[in-house]
């Protein structure tokens, strides 16, 4: 038995099929993208937006909705067809993207684009800003929670452990980290480049309730998303998600060349019936 009924599961594959489509889509009007890097977040987005967070489609800005940080953010193009189709704009829009004057560029722009609440860029920066929503909700006595996703190799960098660090000292229970674990980072395999395990002790270390699950299983993404409401310890949680880089291409997965890239026309269709044929199971 899993962990949501049929149609609960059966919905969330196919959200997550969607943005792998959606991106494939996408990329071909933009002429590059971030293929493996949003294929890998698939079934965390989905999950994410079809199933646990607290959102109001027609009031962006409703105070008391749940905040969702893409600190990855050139996983946008997977994560924009899933802000038009819960309704924030109107889907034809994002023919336009990536093109000159069009909102929805290669990372998400707060004040361009609906329903999305920080900008990025470089990256780095999601989990201090977290930390700081977070804390401004406890100022305020709001429930809401607070969702920052994070690249593994993402993890190389300074200011991601002086907020892990800052979220453990103030026991930021309403802060969840999902690390997208998809083991790639733009330069090569991360534990060659810059290793970032064990990640469980490190953040543990810090004072956060740590789980570990595959981000590929929308039943243990969900569960693990019930787990950190219903806690009763008083730390910021993080769930480190295994996930596989390109998943559900085979050419791609893992493979360092889609980092960003693009297919050849001839090759559209193929991965495209890849996908709809099963590739992501």
């Amino acid at each position: 038995m899993g962990y949501l009924d049929d149609g609960d599961r059966r919905q969330l594959v196919e959200k997550a099929l969607f943005v792998r489509l959606e991106t494939l889509r996408l990329t071909r009007i933009a002429g590059a993208g971030h293929y493996s890097g949003t294929f890998s977040a698939a079934e965390l987005l989905a999950t994410l937006y079809y199933h646990e967070l607290r959102l109001d489609p027609a009031n962006p800005k409703w105070p008391d909705r749940d905040r969702f940080i893409l600190s990855k953010g050139h996983a946008a193009i997977g994560l924009y067809p899933i802000l038009a189709e819960l309704g924030y704009f109107d889907a034809s829009e994002l023919e336009t993207y990536t093109r000159l004057g069009s909102a929805f560029g290669d990372h998400p722009d707060m004040r361009k684009v609906r329903g999305i609440d920080f900008s990025s860029g470089s990256l780095g920066h999601g989990l201090s800003i977290g930390v700081g929503m977070a804390l401004g909700g406890r100022v305020q006595s709001k429930d809401f929670r607070v969702f920052v996703m994070v690249g593994d190799a993402e993890l190389n960098e300074g200011q991601i452990w002086e907020a892990a660090m800052s979220a453990g000292h103030f026991k930021l229970e309403s802060l969840i980290c999902i690390v997208d674990r998809n083991q790639l980072g733009i330069d090569g395999r991360t534990e060659d480049i810059m290793s970032v395990e064990p990640i469980e002790a490190r953040f543990a270390s810090f004072g956060w309730d740590v789980q570990r699950i595959n981000g590929h299983d929308v039943d243990e993404i969900a569960c693990a998303f019930d787990n950190t409401k219903n806690s009763s310890r008083h730390q910021p949680h993080v769930i480190i998600a295994d996930t596989v880089k390109g998943k559900g291409v085979h050419r791609m997965e893992l493979d360092l060349n889609w980092h960003v890239g693009n297919l050849n026309p001839e090759d559209y269709e193929e991965v495209y019936a890849e996908l709809i044929g099963g590739g992501t199971k």
